[in-house]
Formats: structure tokens, C-alpha cells, sequence
């Protein structure tokens, strides 16, 4: 087993930074402040192939695995965490449309999703459907050759800035299987957005309400079949959980190499930072545990693209134990740096605010343990996983 990176995925790594560096960085602040939700320069990563990432390659995008997009998550959030955030939620989004929807539907759209033209939200949590998503009420009734859809949907990721809604509506029994999903114009008649929420990251997106009241749209616009909406979902959140997990780990990789240099050039009484021992200890632990949760997050990436059986748990466990590290590697860099940590001149409070949230979207940590030990408790006394 090889842990190294090969050349392909290191020039995808390389190319990934100098992106995050020079069109990211440099600007995070300003975005995370004024509240900027930057199109263009998410239109020039989809230049660079970011917007498609493991879209099929037939359907205009790179084609890559899980881990590849991975590894390019991690280096593109050392930019601007919640900028990467929206990347991967387009991404996912955009994969959903490329492998379920119809010709009509990908012929007119999937070339401009791919290319970070037209950006696309993914709508499945509820006001009362939260972690028990399989609870949704929002329905789609096939009227003729038209779904008229009602409902609304919560806490949507660029809601009244994107094109296109994937949507999972109810079209059938209570429970998973009567969930299907839709592709949905953005601008449709009846969509109506709430104001953007003041929330305590992730700034440099919009956040709304999303309401549906009698939405027409073609019955073409039905991805897959009805029924398959939730499996689809799942599938969606298998990658969607490596993907924040990832952007944990790049965003805590960052705010360690700012502390690293901090330690190195900030004295007191009379020597750095860096020679006292109680520091060096805590960057030793924020590292090792660092290493340990990429290292996880890419098995778990690993398990998605070779289908592994138990790819969902290991998606689960990458994603709780890759959150909360990435959490507490910024909350030391943070205190590491003392005063300066606290003040918005300095990114440290900013990678806190921004990271806190990954423990709670693409399904809390609670609810990745219920995953994870369930699993465990059905296996007996066989090997766990």
C-alpha cells in the first residue's frame, strides 16, 4: 500500500495551491467581512476543471476519483474554507445532474455546470427534516407531463445566487422510498428565497430560506426515476461527508503553518515561542492528529471509489473524527497565538468560525456515531470493519 501521492495527483495538488494562494487567500478576508459571495473567481476555478471534478468525463468534467478530489479539496481550503465549501457542494450537485438526469436536461446545462458558468445548490434539509431527512414533507404531484412541487428547504448553500436547485421532493409513500429528486431552474416561477442568514462563518456564501409554491416543472426534470431520490441522496452525502471532512483538513493544515511561523518569529522573555516546551508539544499533538485524519479521510475516499461494502461507515468515521480535529487544530493555532488570535487582522479566528459548522452539516457527528455503531453492534462477533 502506497500513501505517497503520485504525479498525477501531485500536479493536482500543485496546481490546487497556487490557485488557493493567489485567487483565494489573498481575498478570504474580504469576502468572509463584506459578505461576498465570489462568482467569478468560482468561474475561474471551473476554468481550471474544480467545478467537474469527478464528473464523468463524458459529460464534460475530469472524471477524477474521490480521493483525487480530495486532494484537491484539502489544498483549495487552505484559500478560503467557505469559497471550497460551495466548490464541493456545486461539485456534488453537478455529479448528481451528469449521472441521473436526463439528455434534455444535460444537454442544456451540464457543460455550463461543469465550467462554474452556472453554479447549482443542493436541497434536502427541511425546517423539520434535519438529520431525519427521510422525514421530508416537501412534494412534487406529476400533473400531465409537468411535477408541480411545494415546500421549502433550509439552510441551502448559495440560495439566490445559484442557477439550479437539485431538489428531493416527496412524490409517494412516507419514508425513503417515496423520494425522488428534481433538477429545478433557480429562477423558476414560484421559488422564493429567504433573507441570507447572519451566521457565524462561512460569510463568503449565502445561506437561505427556500420556498416552492406550485413550481412547474418539465416531468423530464426528474432525475433517475421517482423512488430513487433518497438513494441518490446517500450516495450524495457518502462523498459530500469526505468532501467537508477535507475541507476541515486544509483549512487546520493552514492555521498550523501559521502558527508554526508565529511560534518562530513572536519572543517572550527574552526567546521564541518555539523553544518553550509546553508549545512544542501541543504543535506536535495538532500535527499527528492532523496526519491521522487526512490519512483517514483518504481511506474512506479510497472505500467510496472501489465501492467498498462498508464505504458509508467509513465515510461516517472520516467525516466525525476529520471534523472535530480540524476544529480543534484551529481552536490551538488560535490560542497559540494568544490576543492576536482573537482579533480579525489575524485568519485564526476566522478558520474557527469557519470550520465550526463541518461538524454539523452533511449529518451532525451524532448522527455519524448512530451510523457508525449500528454498524459495529450488526457485525456480532465478527473482525469490525
Amino acid at each position: 500500500m502506497d500513501f505517497n501521492l503520485n504525479e498525477d495527483q501531485q500536479a493536482f495538488a500543485d496546481t490546487a495551491y497556487q490557485f488557493a494562494m493567489s485567487e483565494l487567500a489573498p481575498n478570504a478576508a474580504l469576502w468572509d467581512r463584506e459578505h461576498i459571495f465570489p462568482k467569478e473567481v468560482i468561474k475561474k476555478a471551473g476554468e481550471l476543471g474544480f467545478c467537474g471534478l469527478y464528473t464523468p468525463e463524458e459529460a464534460g468534467g475530469l472524471g477524477l476519483s474521490r480521493l483525487d478530489s480530495s486532494i484537491i479539496f484539502e489544498q483549495l481550503a487552505m484559500g478560503c474554507t467557505a469559497t471550497t465549501a460551495m466548490l464541493t457542494i456545486h461539485n456534488m450537485a453537478t455529479w448528481m445532474i451528469a449521472s441521473f438526469a436526463s439528455d434534455t436536461v444535460k444537454e442544456s446545462y451540464i457543460d455550463q455546470l461543469v465550467m462554474g458558468e452556472l453554479l447549482a445548490s443542493y436541497c434536502l434539509t427541511e425546517p423539520g427534516a434535519g438529520s431525519d431527512a427521510a422525514s421530508l414533507k416537501t412534494k412534487a404531484v406529476l400533473a400531465g407531463d409537468e411535477y408541480v412541487l411545494n415546500g421549502s428547504k433550509m439552510f441551502i448553500s448559495g440560495a439566490g445566487e445559484t442557477d439550479v436547485l437539485v431538489v428531493m421532493a416527496r412524490t409517494g409513500e412516507a419514508g425513503p422510498k417515496g423520494i425522488s429528486a428534481f433538477f429545478v431552474p433557480a429562477d423558476a416561477v414560484g421559488v422564493e428565497y429567504g433573507k441570507a442568514e447572519e451566521k457565524m462563518g462561512w460569510n463568503a456564501q449565502p445561506t437561505r430560506l427556500v420556498s416552492f409554491e406550485n413550481v412547474r416543472i418539465p416531468a423530464s426534470y426528474l432525475l433517475g426515476k421517482e423512488g430513487q431520490g433518497f438513494t441518490f441522496a446517500m450516495q450524495g452525502l457518502d462523498g459530500g461527508r469526505i468532501n467537508i471532512a477535507t475541507c476541515s483538513i486544509g483549512t487546520a493544515q493552514q492555521a498550523l503553518n501559521t502558527a508554526k511561523e508565529y511560534m518562530q518569529e513572536r519572543e517572550q522573555f527574552g526567546k521564541p515561542l518555539a523553544a518553550f516546551q509546553a508549545l512544542q508539544f501541543k504543535i506536535a499533538d495538532m500535527n499527528t492528529e492532523l496526519v491521522a485524519a487526512r490519512q483517514m479521510v483518504r481511506l474512506a475516499a479510497f472505500k467510496l471509489d472501489t465501492n467498498d461494502a462498508e464505504k458509508t461507515t467509513y465515510c461516517a468515521m472520516a467525516k466525525r473524527f476529520a471534523t472535530d480535529v480540524g476544529f480543534k487544530v484551529c481552536d490551538d493555532a488560535l490560542q497559540i497565538h494568544g490576543g492576536y488570535g482573537y482579533i480579525k487582522e489575524y485568519p485564526l479566528e476566522r478558520h474557527v468560525r469557519d470550520v465550526r459548522v463541518h461538524q454539523i452539516l452533511e449529518g451532525t457527528n451524532e448522527i455519524m456515531r448512530v451510523i457508525i455503531a449500528r454498524r459495529i453492534l450488526a457485525q456480532g462477533a465478527a473482525n469490525v470493519l
